[in-house]
């Protein structure tokens, strides 16, 4: 506030004005070029015929208890229309919820091959990377498909995501992801976020620069170029493990791509506090992924910048011309992007929470800067160059330091 002062004693009132009004409207140009960027992805995508190419391929999914439907989400890889493939289940012990359910599968879908296997060597800080890499050991085919434990997929879902592979310039393909929430605010709020907001970032970059990461929910990619970048264990101790993996396998040569064939993830209800760590931790990642990126993100927040607009602006007109121009812009990006290019159902019947969430959102997003702390699998990192860091020894390791610097 002192340096918006400071700027309007310098510039005038009226200067410090027109700047800030100028400013507001960057968010709106965003809504737009972000429409436009789903309208010419979705429809290029589903003109484009489908390779006729379906090699075997290996299915690695790293299990940790259970989710929403976990059965529902299992039973949808044994049901696929392919020729031939299989599916790793990993746990980290006999105890996990999950173990039943897997051997419940087994038995009714005989005529697949589904292995489960328990335990996998501490590489690193992040289990699922941990377990990543053995199943990748243990897996028979070059094509291998990365999916998490609370995802659900149609029938046709592996030919989609396996074709592009006939280009050898492909690296790997990744999947948007609907959401299936349960009957929460929190849940349903998180839904509308990813698929009316984040999702609207990824084709803005997928237009301007193309994708150099991957979406975690699905990431198809291949034995070769897995080692290429030093294997799963290179990744282990990273928390964005879907970024790192599609941004190295980037970095290697391999063209990464997105599918317009989407995924479902689940979205349990959770308390506020549950709420809020996952909001801050998920937006700390990104934040330290791509920082630049991530600050930019100040233009992307419409609804703070319409209500500051609303404020200072010399008339009632221009007040309200901004203020409904965030909400028509906004909705209808949530719609397009959402809606008629994910098909996500929380969007659709859930559209009038997206400035709530917004509102929530922008909160998150200061929050962020405000610590390198996060809160994942009931445990307290740090994060260092995007890598786990135990919060426990961390702070062990600074009072070391401390100690030895005062004597």
């Amino acid at each position: 506030m002192i340096g918006l002062g400071i700027f309007a004693m310098k510039f005038g009132v009226r200067e410090w004005r027109t700047y800030v009004l100028l400013l507001a409207a960057a968010p709106l140009a965003y809504y737009i070029a972000a429409t436009i960027a789903a309208i010419r992805f979705f429809t290029r995508a589903r003109a484009r015929k489908r390779a006729a190419y379906s090699p075997p391929a290996s299915l690695l999914k790293p299990v940790r208890g259970i989710d929403l439907g976990s059965y529902e989400n299992f039973a949808s890889f044994c049901t696929q229309d392919y020729p031939e493939f299989e599916i790793l289940f990993g746990v980290a012990g006999d105890a996990d919820p999950a173990v039943p359910l897997i051997q419940r599968l087994i038995q009714e879908f005989p005529q697949r091959r589904i292995s489960l296997f328990v335990g996998a060597e501490q590489i690193g800080a992040n289990r699922k990377v941990n377990m990543l890499t053995r199943l990748a050991r243990e897996a028979r085919h070059e094509i291998l498909v990365l999916t998490d434990g609370d995802i659900r997929v149609g029938p046709n879902y592996l030919r989609e995501v396996v074709a592009p592979f006939d280009d050898e310039s492909v690296g790997a393909v990744t999947s948007f992801y609907r959401g299936i929430a349960e009957k929460s605010l929190g849940a349903e709020l998180e839904a509308i976020g990813a698929a009316s907001d984040f999702f609207a970032g990824v084709l803005m970059a997928n237009w301007m620069e193309g994708i150099t990461f991957g979406l975690g929910a699905s990431i198809v990619t291949t034995r070769e170029l897995v080692a290429k970048i030093g294997g799963f264990q290179a990744i282990a101790d990273m928390l964005a493990d879907d970024y790192e993996l599609g941004n190295r396998i980037a970095h290697a040569g391999g063209k990464i791509l997105l599918s317009h064939e989407a995924v479902w993830t689940m979205y349990p209800a959770q308390a506020a506090r549950g709420f809020w760590q996952h909001q801050v931790r998920w937006a700390r990642t990104v934040r330290l992924c791509r920082p630049l990126s991530f600050a930019g993100l100040i233009f992307t927040h419409g609804l703070p910048w319409a209500v500051l607009a609303a404020l200072i602006a010399p008339t009632t007109g221009i007040a309200t011309a901004y203020l409904l121009a965030y909400l028509v812009l906004r909705l209808t990006m949530a719609w397009t992007v959402g809606v008629w290019g994910v098909g996500d159902d929380v969007v659709r019947r859930k559209l009038w929470l997206v400035p709530l969430r917004d509102a929530i959102y922008f909160a998150v997003w200061l929050a962020s800067f405000a610590s390198n702390r996060i809160h994942w699998g009931g445990e307290e990192f740090v994060l260092r160059e995007g890598k786990l860091i135990s919060a426990a020894s961390s702070e062990s390791r600074e009072a070391r330091v401390a100690s030895q610097a005062r004597r």
